[in-house]
């Protein structure tokens, strides 16, 4: 009965945070490359993160190469890293883009000094 308890509380706790762009950029930056093991978002690839009036997130992003193998695993840590605020996978659309394309120049400070570059 306790673990039900905890549990419905943690659920209404989940479901009661107030969702932000910023808050969602914040997740992003939880997905790490599968090769690099460093954030999508230092490694510069999310372009745009917005939100509509009716709650429904769209994200803009690339890959480091258009032949990626791992974009279905870098996906899925999305939904899942965003599943951990109360956002529904319906809720977001994911599209890509190679345009511009991705190059060196859009890391982060943070990704060139893991990387030693």
């Amino acid at each position: 009965m306790l673990l039900f308890t905890l549990l419905g509380i943690l659920s209404s706790m989940t479901q009661s945070v107030r969702v932000t762009e910023k808050k969602i950029r914040s997740q992003l930056e939880l997905v790490m490359d599968p090769e690099m093991n460093i954030s999508i978002v230092d490694i510069g690839l999310i372009y745009k993160v917005s939100m509509s009036k009716d709650k429904k997130i769209h994200i803009l992003m690339t890959l480091t190469s258009m032949g990626c193998p791992l974009f279905g695993v870098i996906e899925e840590d999305i939904y899942f890293k965003l599943s951990d605020i109360g956002i529904n996978r319906k809720d977001v659309k994911i599209e890509m883009t190679f345009e511009p394309p991705w190059d060196m120049t859009r890391m982060s400070p943070r990704a060139r000094a893991i990387l030693g570059i």
